[in-house]
């Protein structure tokens, strides 16, 4: 579920980065913004409700907020961008404790179990996740040009979203 979830999200961060250099419009992007939104936030549901899996909900429930707001902001016109990037720093951090998590790991029970299992890769993820959204934060307060999130974007599409995905998907591993 979660690794077609990354490649739907890539769906939404590219045209968000494209408006960002000036090819694009706003109606349009907030549209595939927000529906993507609803789907990972509905994604979100059936991860941790059909498959157990409250930990990858949590990411991706605070992303698919994020992105509906994005796509509202963009569909209503909506000028003052703060409140969006009030959001976006909650998700940086969100994203920086899920990057803790993945490098240190969950726990060890009782019975030599793991919750949540070191993954270098899924935290190198979460720390892209988290500079994204720091640099959302900061273009929507006025501090950093949209233009270097459109890059980090672009960037990070394949990086974040398509080799962890595409790997999962066809490998039943992570690259590292």
């Amino acid at each position: 579920m979660t690794t077609a979830l990354l490649v739907l999200i890539a769906v939404m961060w590219i045209p968000v980065a494209l408006l960002n250099i000036g090819k694009g419009e706003p109606k349009g992007t907030g549209a595939v913004s927000a529906l993507v939104g609803v789907i990972v936030v509905f994604g979100a549901i059936l991860q941790a409700a059909v498959f157990g899996d409250a930990f990858t909900a949590g990411l991706l429930f605070a992303h698919g907020i994020l992105y509906c707001c994005v796509g509202y902001a963009l569909l209503t016109g909506l000028e003052d961008l703060r409140s969006v990037g009030n959001v976006s720093l909650t998700v940086a951090l969100i994203s920086a404790i899920y990057a803790l998590c993945f490098y240190y790991g969950g726990p060890v029970m009782p019975d030599g179990t793991r919750l949540v299992a070191p993954s270098m890769y899924l935290a190198m993820a979460c720390v892209g996740y988290t500079v994204l959204t720091l640099e959302v934060w900061m273009a929507f307060y006025g501090k950093l040009n949209p233009g270097v999130v459109a890059w980090s974007l672009l960037i990070w599409v394949p990086i974040g979203l398509w080799i962890p995905a595409f790997y999962l998907m066809t490998a039943g591993t992570l690259p590292f």
